[in-house]
């Protein structure tokens, strides 16, 4: 009688998918494939065949157990929210510190210090066109530069991301104002969160300040010296934000990024260190773009090849290693210009995407950061964003809300099927270095973003205001862009020369000779030479200029 029954079932679930199907396709003829920015071709319906419940197991299991899809942890957002780390930079370290404070007073958690352009490409404020300077991002050349921004903030309780590429000045000063104020090493905590140069010399050319070879050296040091003497600190962020902004794929992003982070653990490895101590400090940065589903199966599809290629490949055992931690930030490419106001409902979306995906901090853009660094006001609707979707819409109730969808599940095996493959073709070309030297990703870049702009132009993608929607502007949804005052850089440039000529200057030289010792000898920890220089009075400017000097400069590859 069971049997006759499941097989009554069985006809009549048959029958309704042809009942349906002829109605799609009497309705909508002329249906046209669909597929989304990582190529996957997405289908009308998904149903049983597609995803069964009896894969349950080995494609989900439970949060904070292989194979980690649901999550990285048992309690997740229910337990524990994401940390609210807004990217914060403007102006002096007054204004900073400043801005800091009613931030945290918003609700803001952690910290994120974004520095000045000129800071970035390598100089002090005083060595470029005061023009420039402070518009982008805070000036912070010297430890008492970072002892101002975090004037009556407490460094050793709130964890602090340094926006830091190397040789990693910032963490250095950090580090010179926590001796200052007696503050131990291990209540430091954060991240190096622009530790990865392959990113850079692929796609952000601008943090790309040390010759190829020198970068490779200098992050091995930085995590070898960080897990030593700063344990508590993540020394490594591997950066798929970078790659995916330049027009990867969200599949080629993740697949980038992993590969990026195999690399950088082989680093440590052949340096002789174990990957069972440095990889639970292994941390990751993703874009989360606007394709909403798109964006969660690569979460999750990332969180899951993460544990596998730590378990299989480096063989570590410690359940800390297997945790792939992330920071994301919502997309500023998908952010228009025209209609900027809009940009908060893309931000919304964005953010809701990287929430389902299980993300541990979060930062979500202003919606006039397309047109400038953001006005306070909307740096202060966007961290009511995260407010709303966690206390008001109750995001955070259930862990993995979204797992069970046949859509979904089947997305996120099928990303994952994208990302292992594009995985074995950067091992076959004999590992990312090896890769991005020859300029195969640049090229893989290149193509994904050439074809995902031809898509807009022609209207087969949709921007609200763009190609779509277009209606006249006043210009009266637009704040006014804040610029520093002339007059609070100068006085900044002014207090820079003050301190370069008040302070030992026979120390600082040595300190710059015992640095320069170092990038010609394998055997001294470059990063731990950085942090006595800064220690010493030397200068953002004046470490990276000398690191230049013996090691050489920063000349990414163009792959056209």
């Amino acid at each position: 009688m069971a049997r006759k029954h499941a097989a009554a079932i069985e006809n009549s679930a048959t029958d309704a998918h042809a009942e349906w199907r002829r109605n799609y396709e009497r309705q909508l003829p002329n249906d046209k494939a669909i597929t989304n920015r990582s190529g996957i071709t997405i289908k009308p319906l998904y149903e049983p065949q597609d995803w069964s419940d009896a894969s349950y197991m080995s494609d989900l299991g439970y949060p904070g157990q292989p194979p980690m899809t649901r999550g990285i942890y048992a309690t997740m957002h229910r337990g524990r929210t994401w940390s609210q780390r807004q990217l914060i930079g403007l102006g002096t370290p007054q204004d900073y510190n400043q801005r800091l404070q009613r931030l945290i007073a918003a609700g803001t958690n952690a910290i994120s210090l974004i520095p000045c352009n000129s800071v970035y490409r390598g100089f002090d404020i005083d060595e470029v066109d005061p023009l420039l300077v402070g518009t982008c991002g805070t000036t912070v050349n010297t430890i008492e530069d970072m002892d101002v921004c975090f004037r009556d903030i407490d460094i050793g309780r709130i964890s602090t991301a340094m926006n830091d590429p190397l040789p990693f000045t910032l963490l250095a000063l950090l580090l010179g104002v926590a001796k200052r104020r007696g503050i131990p090493w291990d209540r430091i905590t954060g991240t190096s969160n622009q530790s990865d140069y392959i990113s850079h010399f692929v796609a952000n050319h601008m943090f790309f300040r040390l010759a190829l070879p020198a970068s490779r050296r200098v992050l091995v040091d930085h995590i070898a010296f960080c897990n030593e003497r700063v344990p508590n600190w993540n020394p490594l962020s591997v950066v798929g934000q970078h790659m995916q902004q330049a027009g990867a794929s969200p599949a080629q992003a993740m697949a980038f990024t992993l590969s990026t982070a195999i690399q950088y653990a082989e680093d440590c490895i052949d340096r002789g260190m174990d990957p069972e101590f440095f990889l639970p400090r292994f941390t990751f940065f993703f874009d989360i773009s606007i394709s909403f589903f798109e964006e969660i199966a690569k979460f999750r599809a990332g969180r899951r090849l993460w544990q596998k290629l730590v378990r299989q490949r480096f063989g570590v055992e410690d359940p800390k290693a297997w945790r792939f931690k992330f920071h994301a930030q919502t997309s500023g490419v998908d952010l228009t210009r025209q209609q900027p106001l809009n940009n908060i409902a893309r931000v919304t979306a964005q953010a809701m995407a990287g929430i389902f995906g299980g993300l541990q901090s979060l930062h979500t853009d202003a919606y006039d950061e397309v047109l400038s660094t953001p006005a306070e006001a909307a740096a202060q609707i966007a961290v009511s964003t995260q407010n709303i979707l966690r206390d008001e819409a109750h995001l955070t109730d259930v862990i993995d809300p979204l797992a069970g969808s046949y859509y979904l599940e089947t997305l996120t095996n099928q990303m994952e099927d994208k990302i292992e493959s594009l995985i074995s073709r950067i091992d076959a070309a004999g590992g990312m270095y090896k890769a991005v030297e020859q300029g195969m990703v640049q090229t893989l870049i290149g193509e994904s973003a050439r074809e995902f702009a031809n898509r807009v132009e022609t209207g087969e993608q949709i921007v609200v205001g763009v190609n779509a929607y277009r209606i006249d502007e006043d210009g009266s949804t637009r704040q006014p862009l804040e610029r520093p005052e002339p007059r609070r850089i100068q006085e900044q440039i002014d207090r820079l020369r003050l301190f370069k000529s008040e302070r030992d200057r026979r120390q600082v030289q040595s300190a710059l000779d015992q640095l320069a010792a170092a990038a010609n000898d394998t055997n001294v920890n470059i990063f731990g030479a950085v942090v006595d220089a800064a220690g010493a009075g030397a200068t953002h400017g004046e470490i990276v200029a000398c690191l230049r000097r013996e090691m050489g400069s920063g000349e990414p590859l163009i792959a056209i």
